[in-house]
């Protein structure tokens, strides 16, 4: 058995990297900006709980003698891949509460050591979880609770650039690549994924298939779906392996099965993507609104221009405030454009005219601080979230699409909704919206909550504010979710959402590729 965290420094009860975690001069700072608008609020910074203590119960099987290099047995490793990384996650870790963590962890080198994994698991009983960055926010990596031993199957030691086909603008990148990975070993072929999810930095390429995640663009290409040309993957039954094409009219395609699958069906080893040149040409400008609602209505225009700007996120009011985006008194829509082989100066001019057109005021072209601003706190908020948790807020994320003609009626019935669950439950507290995604057809609204939590009830809180508000969205007519994946969190409403053959039908797929039901039970169906 191997010692010590397969992915070095990381604490099992915090997002990313300790050391770019605030410090505690910014803490401080962050308290007393709390403290002036919650002035009630019992606001105090706790440390998480030493990981080192937490009660564990030995390991209910030990790893066959082949695969004893691969697997971890030590506390460090076992926690580590005990919860994702929601608010939920976060704050029950940081009072102790890793509920039940794996048995063993295994780091698989290659296929066939997946397939052995894989075999093993079926062989012992014991389910088995995969596990790239730990980054989901929907309880999708949990290992349920249980008499059944529980082996997680982290990737990361798949990570190599496999192929390149430069003629084809294509690559063949092994599915444990992390963002920073999967970009440094294109960048010397002056290639890129653009593909930029907040995980960027922790969320792997299988992880993005497996949730169907989005990437940060606007428009155009921007969920992993649009970049997938084909997919591998280890399951139970063995090699599910798609043909590379640029586009097929063969039946069902397999690779969209696989997309969203979230590893109820196998392990996504590797996959050909689609890539392209690095962007050369660069433009963007902020614009302003007197409202969201008309801001919203430029983001429509601009989406059914077929302009296709890269950058189009659209922050109420609030939401451009808490980012150093605006001042509070105005709608602030970040816009953007790019492109590998041609200026975009003329596609920004057009944009713009749009803008104002439906009422927008473009910032000064030489005041690029909004922009910039925003990026920063992107870049940012995992870690300051950590911090607010810390000082015992609550601070949560939700997201969904709808169509333009539901839009303005379910972002206002959300937002209220959430904002009476905020007050029942908290007191007090902040409801924002942003625009994420834009497409001809609708959007995808992002709300963010912020408030004070009492200690040690801030999960069940946010419970209940979760439930009501994914109640309102899913009957103002939205998805339970645009780009964070279903996991066990979302199953209660994703339901009610799909349509009960498909269930069905989910269900036969499973059985043929997974008849032990060993794959991540409790996803997407039972």
């Amino acid at each position: 058995m191997t010692a010590g965290p397969p992915v070095g420094g990381r604490h099992p009860a915090v997002w990313g990297d300790p050391a770019q975690a605030p410090t505690a001069q910014e803490r401080e700072g962050l308290a007393q900006l709390l403290r002036a608008r919650f002035p009630d609020a019992a606001l105090a910074w706790r440390d998480p709980v030493d990981w080192r203590t937490v009660a564990l119960s030995p390991a209910r099987l030990r790893a066959p003698h082949g695969l004893r290099e691969v697997v971890a047995d030590d506390r460090a490793t076992r926690l580590l891949h005990a919860r994702g990384r929601s608010f939920t996650d976060l704050a029950r870790a940081r009072a102790g509460d890793y509920g039940s963590p794996p048995d063993l962890v295994a780091t698989p080198r290659s296929r066939a050591e997946v397939a052995q994994v894989l075999e093993w698991c079926a062989d012992a009983g014991a389910t088995c979880i995969p596990f790239g960055g730990g980054t989901s926010v929907v309880g999708g990596v949990t290992p349920p609770a249980g008499d059944r031993p529980v082996v997680t199957l982290q990737t990361r030691a798949l990570d190599a650039l496999v192929d390149v086909d430069v003629q084809s603008q294509a690559a063949c990148l092994q599915g444990g690549a992390t963002g920073p990975v999967v970009e440094q070993q294109l960048k010397p072929h002056g290639l890129t994924l653009r593909f930029f999810p907040q995980s960027f930095e922790l969320a792997t390429l299988g992880g993005w298939i497996a949730t169907r995640a989005g990437g940060h663009f606007a428009t155009g290409p921007t969920h992993i779906d649009d970049l997938v040309e084909a997919v591998t993957a280890i399951t139970p039954q063995g090699r599910w392996s798609s043909i590379r094409l640029p586009a097929s009219g063969a039946g069902p395609s397999p690779d969209r099965l696989l997309l969203g699958s979230e590893g109820i069906l196998g392990v996504v080893t590797d996959a050909w993507v689609r890539v392209q040149p690095v962007p050369q040409h660069r433009a963007r400008r902020t614009v302003r609104f007197a409202s969201f609602a008309e801001g919203a209505g430029a983001v429509r225009a601009l989406a059914q221009s077929g302009l296709q700007p890269a950058g189009c996120r659209l922050l109420d009011p609030i939401e451009g405030l808490l980012n150093g985006a605006g001042d509070g008194t105005a709608a602030v829509l970040l816009l953007a454009f790019e492109s590998a082989w041609r200026p975009v100066d003329a596609d920004l001019r057009l944009a713009l005219e749009l803008c104002r057109d439906a009422g927008g005021t473009p910032d000064d072209a030489a005041d690029a601080g909004a922009g910039e601003a925003w990026r920063s706190s992107f870049l940012r908020a995992p870690y300051l979230r950590d911090a607010l948790i810390g000082l015992g807020m609550i601070v949560e994320t939700f997201e969904t699409a709808t169509t333009w003609d539901r839009f303005d009626r379910l972002v206002e019935h959300v937002a209220d909704t959430t904002q009476a669950a905020v007050t029942a439950m908290c007191g007090d507290g902040i409801v924002t919206c942003r625009i994420t995604h834009a497409y001809p057809d609708g959007a995808a609204p992002y709300f963010t909550v912020i408030a004070p939590g009492r200690r040690g009830e801030e999960p069940a809180q946010w419970a209940q504010i979760k439930a009501a508000a994914t109640g309102a969205l899913s009957a103002a007519g939205g998805t339970v979710t645009h780009h964070h994946a279903v996991g066990r969190d979302h199953r209660t409403w994703y339901d009610h959402q799909r349509p009960e053959l498909f269930a069905r039908a989910l269900r036969a797929a499973k059985v043929a590729v997974d008849p032990d039901g060993i794959m991540n039970p409790g996803v997407l169906i039972d």
